[in-house]
């Protein structure tokens, strides 16, 4: 009987921790890394002393929830860098790095260090960074990147993702994909101006249009 109590307690921690981390994902996704640490623990049906029991802190429930943004990550830059084409894998790096921010507004503040001593994102954002300036000079070498892109033009992209907001996740995504097109136009050394993708009504926006 004694060595049967244990296990069905195990499960509960499992699933209070499974049902915190998507609280977590699913707020942070929509407010950002502002949300209170009660307001994820009130989400996910558990009270404030199983949370921190936990995840101690926000950097650690952070750092956990966007685990799978990460090696998304890198999968999206280390597919660029294999594209044979640099301008082509530059472009896809653009395109997919937008939307893969635009799904969680919490991932841009993480990745860009909102918590640069705790969360343990330093190496991976280090590794993305490196790898898409090695790619952003092959690109140039091509002659389809203009030559005065700095790095830091790509950091301001993010910046400016981040702040794009409409009334769903899919309006954002599809605003994300218009964004990156014109930014893609922006950096490339003559740009093309190939059609954009569709507009996506932004929550700001007043209404009727501009033609």
């Amino acid at each position: 009987m004694t060595d049967r109590l244990p296990h069905p307690l195990r499960s509960d921690a499992s699933d209070n921790r499974e049902r915190i981390l998507d609280a977590a994902r699913a707020l942070f996704a929509t407010e950002g890394l502002k949300v209170p640490m009660r307001e994820i623990a009130r989400h996910a049906g558990v009270g404030p002393a199983t949370l921190y029991r936990r995840f101690p802190t926000k950097q650690t429930l952070a750092t956990e929830a966007f685990t799978d943004e990460m090696r998304a990550c890198r999968a999206i830059v280390d597919e660029g860098r294999a594209e044979p084409d640099p301008w082509r894998g530059f472009c896809l790096v653009i395109e997919r790095t937008c939307e893969l921010h635009a799904r969680s507004r919490g991932f841009t503040e993480a990745f860009m260090s909102t918590f640069p001593d705790a969360m343990d994102f330093v190496a991976e954002r280090e590794y993305a960074l490196r790898s898409i300036a090695e790619l952003a000079h092959r690109a140039k070498d091509t002659g389809h990147l203009r030559p005065d892109f700095v790095l830091d033009d790509l950091v301001m992209m993010l910046m400016a993702n981040r702040g794009i907001h409409t009334a769903s996740k899919a309006g954002r995504v599809a605003a994300s994909r218009r964004f990156a097109a014109l930014v893609i136009q922006a950096f490339q050394a003559s740009p093309q101006h190939s059609p954009l993708p569709p507009v996506a009504r932004l929550a700001s926006a007043a209404p009727g249009k501009i033609t």
